[in-house]
């Protein structure tokens, strides 16, 4: 479902309680563009939990594809500033 944020400005969050036990996601739109999302956290904790699982999986791949380096700390620091 999609609401505009003046309707949050006035209602306040107390309507996301409302709306979340109907609607499985709310996106706030701001200015006629969709701008944010609001989750019950119990859904933001399953996708953070599919999102956590999918970069151990793409490390796991690298590393079985020899795509990784070793470093000490020193190197690692000094290739992290160099990039800045």
């Amino acid at each position: 479902m999609v609401i505009n944020a003046n309707e949050v400005k006035t209602k306040g969050v107390s309507m996301f309680g409302n709306l979340l036990s109907k609607f499985d996601e709310l996106i706030i739109n701001v200015r006629g563009k969709n701008k944010y999302v609001v989750l019950d956290i119990e859904r933001y904790k399953k996708f953070r939990e599919s999102e956590l699982d999918l970069a151990y999986m793409n490390a796991m791949r690298d590393i079985k594809e020899g795509r990784y380096k070793v470093q000490n700390a020193s190197e690692h620091i000094k290739e992290l500033m160099d990039e800045l």
